[in-house]
């Protein structure tokens, strides 16, 4: 993932010259909807709408209403597309650590959390950076069947089944990804879903993220009969779109 290499990731100012202050929001997508027991597997993050929007468009009207208290502040909203260190700052502005399976981690909400930052011109107070509370706990680590998580808080991309079903670009998966990947189609909630943080994470009635409900059913027979104008219907305004046709249908053969 070359583009992680950007070196506006390490110098704020570059996205917002004048950046004094950067506040971090968490948006909670566990819902109570759960996929088939039969179905393929799609990672929770792309079961409603293109988070990407739903988190720019809120963050846009914090900033619009900033206007009003501070005349002349300048702001930019930024969601996990822009070149910053989303999980950093979120860690640092207190919403929660990094745990080991590299995902922010709240006490209150668990991992299941989309990130948006707001960058201001404007100081504000700043709120104390979050203690990691993993411990010793390594379900994570353990439960991958890939074994990405090469050690606590390192994820091997080259490993990882969410890397490889939605970024990778060639013709056919690494024969040890197809063979570990069932039932993923489309990312990979594993190492989310073994987190004791989660056991008790609240869900989000939230209409942007309720599930389109062909995900929750989706079968792999009728699947690979879509057509790419059929892959573009059911996929508009979703974050999955980011998995050309040709790639979810070798997801889906790789599965055997």
């Amino acid at each position: 993932m070359a583009w992680m290499a950007d070196p506006r990731r390490q110098r704020i100012e570059e996205l917002l010259p004048g950046v004094r202050s950067v506040l971090a929001v968490g948006l909670n997508y566990h819902v109570k909807a759960e996929r088939s027991p039969t179905a393929l597997a799609v990672a929770r993050y792309g079961w409603g709408r293109d988070y990407h929007r739903v988190i720019d468009q809120r963050l846009r009207r914090l900033g619009r209403w900033l206007e009003t208290q501070h005349p002349g502040v300048r702001w930019r909203a930024c969601v996990d597309s822009a070149p910053l260190l989303d999980k950093a700052w979120a860690e640092d502005a207190g919403l929660g650590w990094i745990g080991k399976h590299s995902n922010l981690i709240s006490r209150d909400h668990g991992s299941w959390l989309l990130l948006g930052h707001l960058l201001m011109t404007v100081e504000l107070p700043a709120d104390q950076p979050a203690q990691p509370l993993c411990g010793s706990c390594s379900a994570c680590l353990e439960a991958c069947p890939t074994a990405a998580i090469v050690e606590p808080f390192v994820v091997d991309s080259r490993r990882c089944i969410a890397f490889h079903t939605i970024e990778n670009r060639d013709p056919e998966l690494p024969r040890e990804i197809a063979a570990a990947m069932a039932p993923w189609v489309a990312g990979c909630d594993i190492c989310q879903e073994v987190c004791p943080w989660n056991r008790q994470a609240p869900t989000s009635e939230d209409p942007d993220l309720q599930p389109r409900p062909w995900l929750l059913d989706l079968q792999a027979h009728e699947a690979l009969q879509w057509s790419d104008q059929d892959w573009d219907e059911r996929l508009r305004a979703s974050a999955l779109r980011r998995i050309k046709p040709d790639q979810w249908r070798r997801n889906i053969r790789s599965l055997g």
